[in-house]
């Protein structure tokens, strides 16, 4: 333990804890007013991100940070973790079958209620594909010759696919797209050609396009009670429909606008006092660029950007396959997900409930994001350890 301390690396985790740090007071500020204006403990938000924040670093992340890496490696592992994600999104799917709409949350059914704690199984789903193919593409290392691809890919792509259609059913379009980048980037480093990687991108891009494009041209009347359809038709014209699910980018774009480059002070946001619905979670960057400017709000952006680079340093230095795909596959984590939450506050893409990593209020996604913080560690702690004893050695 005292040898892996030594070895921390820093570029890593003073981001995170500052990310996680702040990510506690903003959630306070964006959800304080509101709660004492309905009568509750102005701090209750603030505290259980507090809380989850506590778990998510002492407990999460130092373990993940202090086992014995071989143990992410194991078959075993792999096997139990993947099968109780799975398990888990398949509950949820009965749970929408057999509860209904009793079960959903916006429209969508991907929770699981423990009272203490509200799970969210599609976050321990990123995770567990990103062990999960990191594994099987190690094991097939240099396989992916011309001719032997679809052959050797076919299992993980066949058992993603069926992860994203429980995803789907919930609905959640984010999480699905967080799921087809994890597979795409780790297939794409692991050793497939890239020409094939590419076309599998463009294939997926212009499918996608044209399928929005014909929804959009058809307008089919059983989507129109649709809660998603509603948020995406409102990412299309907020203005319009401003009274028919718009509020939320059209108050996001006042939060920015009254922001301007250095904000109205920490605490001092209007729009989160009851014009934006729920400040604290998906939008919580509008708050953010509102109390502490455009300028602030880069900062933060910037932050995360560089926790990207610096967990891509080490999936680039990597003395093996398995650690460098898990690097690249939580840095997609990372990366897809702040693409889509600051796209959706800016209005430049559809509002999927994506949430800003690590700042966002939410337990699950902040413990599972830890999880994957401390495993990045862990193999950057073996990593210099490894180049240490390499240099002793006089090699």
């Amino acid at each position: 333990m005292r040898q892996k301390l030594h070895h921390l690396n820093y570029n890593i985790f003073l981001p995170y804890i500052l990310l996680v740090v702040f990510g506690i007071v903003m959630v306070y500020s964006a959800s304080s007013d509101i709660l004492l204006v309905n009568g509750f403990n102005p701090a209750f938000y603030g505290i259980r991100q507090a809380m989850y924040a506590f778990f998510a670093v002492f407990v999460f992340c130092a373990l993940c940070f202090f086992l014995k890496l071989n143990i992410f490696k194991s078959r075993k592992f792999v096997i139990w973790f993947l099968g109780i994600s799975i398990l888990l999104l398949f509950y949820l799917i009965c749970l929408k079958i057999f509860k209904g709409s009793a079960a959903a949350v916006n429209g969508s059914v991907g929770w699981i209620d423990l009272k203490i704690i509200k799970i969210q199984p599609l976050e321990i789903a990123k995770l567990s594909l990103i062990i999960y193919l990191a594994y099987f593409l190690d094991r097939h290392d240099g396989s992916f010759n011309k001719g032997q691809i679809i052959q050797n890919l076919s299992r993980p792509a066949i058992l993603a696919a069926f992860m994203m259609f429980l995803v789907i059913l919930e609905p959640d379009f984010g999480g699905t797209a967080v799921l087809a980048m994890i597979v795409i980037v780790m297939f794409s480093v692991s050793g497939v050609p890239a020409k094939n990687a590419v076309l599998c991108l463009i294939g997926i891009a212009v499918g996608v396009y044209l399928l929005v494009f014909l929804i959009i041209k058809w307008n089919p009347e059983f989507l129109q009670n649709k809660y998603q359809y509603r948020r995406f038709l409102s990412f299309l014209h907020p203005f319009e429909l401003e009274q028919k699910g718009g509020a939320q980018l059209v108050n996001s774009y006042y939060a920015i606008h009254n922001g301007g480059l250095f904000g109205v002070g920490l605490g001092n946001s209007m729009q989160k006092r009851g014009y934006l619905p729920e400040p604290y979670t998906d939008f919580i960057l509008a708050v953010i660029a509102e109390e502490i400017g455009v300028i602030g709000a880069l900062l933060v952006i910037g932050l995360i950007f560089y926790l990207i680079w610096s967990i891509m340093e080490v999936g680039i230095h990597a003395s093996s396959q398995f650690n460098a795909l898990v690097c690249f596959g939580v840095t997609t984590i990372i990366f897809t997900q702040t693409v889509f939450n600051v796209g959706a506050v800016l209005g430049l893409l559809p509002i999927t409930g994506v949430t800003l990593p690590f700042i966002s209020y939410g337990g699950s996604s902040l413990i599972i994001l830890s999880a994957a913080i401390g495993i990045v560690l862990n193999i950057s702690a073996n990593e210099r350890i490894k180049n240490e004893e390499r240099f002793a050695n006089g090699r």
